[in-house]
């Protein structure tokens, strides 16, 4: 499986699956065939209601508010549905930001303004060459707004993880863990994955590092760095219980 490695604000270096040509035109596809979808189901409602027979402008409102509607759909779906349209939901793609973050309104205006380079004026063929070369598997319109699109196939979810069942007895070997947040606890979680998956250690000694860092804290003689990553999970867990 084909991965893009993303640079998190942390400095971390994460693999994710990356979104291939089939997942990509697939999503397109999906898209396109539901606005063709919704066109014949409003073209028999205005047959059987008489619309389109006496013509006027009713139908050429609809008609702008549809067109409007299929010039828009990409730009407006990928910013409140977290960069997916409902073609990207259904194949499981979505579009984030190279540094592992949730692209801005910027870059996700930046990524449709450029359709027009990718789709329109090269009919495809910029898109498709592009996507096929690139390292991150990016079109035109990606590599001008540092996006790419991944593949969101499941994953240990960050619940299962961050909200085990409280082990009364336990007692936190690092009590300023409360600094962290959720982003943070999710980020080690990624990292343990993803060395489960690689066995690279140089993720959890540059982990770990930046973690003790962050907390103003060393990590004990007695702990290698993989345990202090997993101790840091369990202490965030139960201090952030004893808190709700």
């Amino acid at each position: 499986m084909e991965t893009v490695k993303v640079n998190t604000s942390q400095h971390i270096d994460i693999d994710y699956p990356v979104a291939g040509l089939g997942e990509r035109v697939g999503a397109r596809l999906i898209d396109f065939g539901l606005f063709v979808a919704v066109f014949l189901v409003f073209l028999i409602l205005f047959s059987v209601m008489g619309i389109i027979a006496s013509g006027g402008i009713v139908i050429t409102i609809m008609l702008i508010i549809y067109g409007v509607g299929f010039v828009f759909y990409d730009l407006l779906c990928e910013i409140f549905m977290n960069g997916q349209s409902i073609g990207k939901r259904l194949l499981k793609i979505k579009v984030i930001s190279l540094d592992g973050s949730q692209p801005t309104i910027g870059q996700y205006f930046i990524r449709w303004i450029f359709r027009i380079v990718d789709f329109t004026l090269t009919q495809w063929l910029g898109a498709l060459i592009c996507v096929a070369v690139t390292d991150n598997k990016q079109r035109i319109g990606d590599i001008v707004a540092g996006t790419t699109l991944i593949k969101t196939v499941p994953r240990t979810q960050f619940q299962h993880i961050a909200f085990h069942p409280v082990i009364e007895e336990y007692i936190p070997v690092f009590s300023s863990v409360s600094q962290m947040k959720d982003r943070d606890i999710e980020l080690i979680h990624e990292v343990l994955t993803t060395y489960q998956k690689t066995f690279n250690h140089d993720l959890i000694y540059q982990m770990a590092a930046k973690v003790s860092n962050y907390l103003s804290i060393e990590i004990p003689s007695n702990m290698n760095e993989l345990e202090f990553l997993k101790t840091i999970i369990m202490d965030y867990n139960q201090v952030t219980s004893k808190a709700v």
